[in-house]
């Protein structure tokens, strides 16, 4: 792994911690007019949008893998969709945790069917 994969993998990972963090921040603090979470979620969000976006393909013959592999980037623009509607609609959150909640669904399956097919590809 270069050092620009490992520090697009590293954006990607902190974009996905800050994401939890501002999803996890009005739950926990109970005041859903703060704007703090709000600001920390948008900069998850666009951090994990661009380690997705600018990694390098992955270098493989499967096809299978490139897939998801690339699957995984439309789990941070599903972040991005769940942004905009944090700020658009201050009053009702249903919207932005719908978002994040398929993004997280997309980002679950893909990383698990990764997992298999690497398994399967190695036996």
């Amino acid at each position: 792994m270069n050092q620009k994969s490992s520090a697009l993998t590293l954006a990607t990972l902190l974009g996905l911690m800050l994401v939890m963090a501002g999803l996890a921040m009005p739950i926990i603090t109970g005041s859903w007019q703060s704007d703090t979470f709000r600001y920390v979620y948008a900069s998850g969000a666009a951090l994990s949008l661009a380690g997705r976006l600018l990694a390098p393909p992955l270098k493989t013959d499967s096809l299978r893998l490139r897939r998801l592999a690339r699957l995984q980037s439309w789990s941070a623009i599903f972040y991005c969709a769940a942004t905009f509607f944090v700020f658009y609609d201050k009053t009702s959150l249903r919207d932005w945790i719908a978002f994040t909640l398929a993004g997280a669904a997309v980002q679950i399956v893909s990383s698990a069917m990764i997992s298999l097919t690497l398994r399967k590809k190695g036996n």
